[in-house]
């Protein structure tokens, strides 16, 4: 892989626009815009109305149809499930009680964990089927079963949740902490049970999705994918061209190599401050990158995750995902995001 010292290159292809040069003249954070795609202005104002209208009119006709059905007695089934699907609040309808489904999937379309979570408490005999303890992840339920995790009944997420958060530092990315420190999910206060896709460390602040949706989670999180995260890097020090060229050719830490997809300066004249894409989910990966060439990471933000981006989303402050990055994040194929 060559080295790069602008944002103008193909390694990275998806999120760039415009030449380090011109970044010098925008506050740090907004260099990284650069790894999204920019629209002016007017569009965007534009495609917001049309979404907006769109929203409204598939409202609207939703819940005229409800209103007819309720009115002839009978119950309205959508003919395409596109019609309730993705209304504008982040929340989608869940599947039916009568599905069978494998355990570990249960129990987190249940909004406890994420699927493989899920599939180590199944192991670890911390669940009960109709109060049999059951320690395969395969095994077939259905919400007409009695599910217990650590003893405590589980149900059906009534209605699927999508939020983005702009994680600030010192919370812990978990649903709760035994050393009672604060946590993502004290920031997000809604009725449904969520967790975290993924995970930052205490002091990393950025993008963090968080759902009840298993199915999804279990896409973003599984390296199959390759879902493609973009962080800001502050050094204690310039990086030195030769570490620059050793961490695009790669590196071997402690647990196997280590690589990035691509790297570059965020600023020419402050080379302390860098862009670096990579799609590995490993713990802490990019800090333990630059500590094994003897740099201290001063601050971690991460830009992006899976194309979702922290814009118009202040720092500790969280949005429901509309029904396009809803769309994206669920169909959209390897390598896309």
């Amino acid at each position: 892989m060559q080295p790069v010292d602008s944002w103008q290159t193909k390694a990275i292809k998806n999120y760039c626009c415009k030449t380090a040069t011109t970044s010098m003249k925008k506050k740090s954070q907004g260099n990284f815009d650069k790894f999204a795609k920019k629209k002016s202005n007017a569009a965007i104002k534009e495609q917001f109305r049309q979404e907006k209208r769109k929203w409204k009119k598939e409202r609207e006709e939703f819940f005229e149809k409800k209103r007819l059905s309720k009115e002839q007695g009978t119950r309205y089934k959508a003919q395409d499930e596109s019609e309730i699907r993705n209304l504008p609040t982040g929340r989608q309808g869940q599947k039916s009680e009568t599905e069978l489904m494998p355990l570990n999937k249960f129990i987190a379309h249940c909004g406890v964990s994420s699927r493989r979570d899920a599939a180590e408490l199944v192991k670890q005999g911390k669940v009960k089927v109709n109060n049999e303890t059951i320690t395969e992840p395969g095994h077939k339920v259905s919400g007409k079963d009695e599910i217990k995790v650590n003893g405590k009944k589980v149900f059906l997420a009534k209605n699927l949740v999508y939020i983005l958060l702009n994680k600030p530092k010192d919370y812990i990315t978990t649903t709760d902490d035994p050393q009672k420190r604060k946590t993502v999910i004290d920031l997000i206060r809604i009725k449904e049970r969520i967790y975290p896709v993924g995970r930052l460390d205490r002091n990393t602040s950025g993008v963090l999705l968080l759902t009840n949706d298993g199915e999804l989670s279990q896409k973003l999180t599984h390296p199959s994918h390759e879902v493609k995260k973009v962080y800001h890097v502050t050094l204690n020090r310039p990086l030195e061209k030769k570490d620059f060229d050793q961490i695009l050719k790669g590196i071997t830490l402690e647990d196997g190599p280590a690589s990035v997809d691509a790297l570059a300066y965020a600023d020419v004249k402050d080379k302390t401050q860098l862009g670096v894409e990579i799609h590995s989910g490993r713990n802490r990966i990019v800090r333990r990158i630059f500590e094994h060439l003897g740099y201290d990471v001063k601050n971690l933000d991460r830009v992006v995750f899976a194309g979702l981006t922290k814009k118009n989303v202040e720092r500790g402050k969280w949005r429901f995902l509309n029904e396009k990055e809803i769309r994206d994040l669920k169909y959209f194929g390897k390598g896309n995001h």
